[in-house]
């Protein structure tokens, strides 16, 4: 998906991409108000409510502005494939898919029900809606890998792709609500890792236990991406974490604020991290070294606040100090798998 494209095609400009990705916000804006009403509006009973109002308008805009780059390159001279802005192909194809899954999900709802718990992750069309939403979204982050002259951009020419990356780590983390550690509260975090040790452990360790392995891989993964192909600027992460806990929040109707406050402080410090041992696949003892670190933090700091809060750490003191470090093993798995060797 982000293997560079002909270079006979025409390239989007930042004005273009900024765009595509603000239109993108409100796409976004309306599946998450979605999602929170499937799961705290009772009987929700119909296809046509306010939420899906603003999801699907927000489609039909994204939809128009993307063709409409498109035919103001036909315009210009350009045709067939040469119309289509490098980047921008895989969403051009997404959209009809898009539609197409849209009027499914309404003939779904109509027939089969209304979803409200964790069957609305796994509905056939809402995957078709996902995937091509995925890759629409992700169009500002190819336009930017494609261009081999953003190597070291400053955050204001990395927002769109930044925007692109954070939205698509929230939609996939959305669709993982079952493993998603960033939707529990401190009174939960706290309790789940507090429990009789004779007993072996219970349902709610093991449960945070796999959300926080899930939930940092969607973390992460998106910033060892993206540090293979720039040097990240200040803010990149502190923006992935405030988009999806801003999302993830308003899920979870806003009860586990604390929890948020965790996740915006771990991007404050990993933005650090990144700026100090600037990761790069020919700096490879610091780009392992910041997927490592970067986990730790972010669980250290999730187990830090939910104490703080409650004003008592879980009793079980192998939980809350070996799940960071596990994460943190799993950052660096991540940052091998991704760059193997040195170039």
């Amino acid at each position: 998906m982000l293997t560079e494209e002909a270079p006979s095609r025409p390239r989007a400009g930042y004005r273009t991409d900024l765009i595509t990705v603000l239109l993108g916000t409100w796409f976004s804006g309306g599946l998450f108000l979605d999602a929170w009403a499937h799961s705290n509006v009772p009987e929700l009973e119909t296809f046509f409510t306010p939420w899906h109002a603003v999801f699907y308008s927000g489609f039909a805009a994204t939809g128009a502005w993307i063709c409409w780059v498109v035919w103001r390159n036909h315009q210009s001279g350009a045709r067939g494939l040469r119309a289509v802005p490098v980047g921008y192909g895989p969403a051009v194809v997404a959209l009809p898919i898009f539609a197409v899954c849209g009027a499914g999900d309404y003939l779904w709802h109509t027939f089969l029900g209304i979803e409200q718990g964790i069957d609305i992750l796994f509905s056939p069309t809402h995957l078709g809606l996902i995937t091509s939403m995925i890759m629409i979204l992700t169009t500002p982050l190819r336009t930017a890998w494609a261009d081999r002259d953003v190597v070291a951009p400053t955050f204001a020419r990395f927002l769109p792709a930044a925007l692109s990356l954070a939205f698509t780590a929230s939609l996939v983390l959305l669709f993982a609500q079952y493993a998603d550690a960033t939707v529990y509260s401190a009174e939960r975090i706290v309790e789940a890792f507090s429990f009789d040790q004779a007993d072996g452990g219970s349902g709610p360790a093991n449960r945070l236990a796999a959300s926080i392995v899930v939930t940092n891989l969607v973390l992460v993964l998106p910033l060892l991406l993206a540090a293979r192909r720039f040097r990240l600027p200040f803010g990149t992460a502190t923006l992935l974490s405030v988009v999806i806990v801003l999302l993830a929040t308003a899920v979870a109707n806003y009860e586990n604020l604390s929890t948020a406050i965790g996740f915006v402080l771990a991007g404050l410090v990993i933005d650090v991290l990144a700026v100090r041992l600037r990761p790069a696949e020919d700096r490879l003892a610091h780009y392992r070294a910041f997927g490592a670190l970067a986990s730790f933090t972010t669980w250290a700091l999730y187990f830090a606040v939910a104490s703080i809060d409650q004003g008592a750490v879980p009793t079980v003191t192998e939980m809350w100090t070996g799940a960071p470090v596990v994460a943190a093993l799993h950052g660096l798995l991540m940052a091998v798998v991704l760059v193997p060797t040195r170039r």
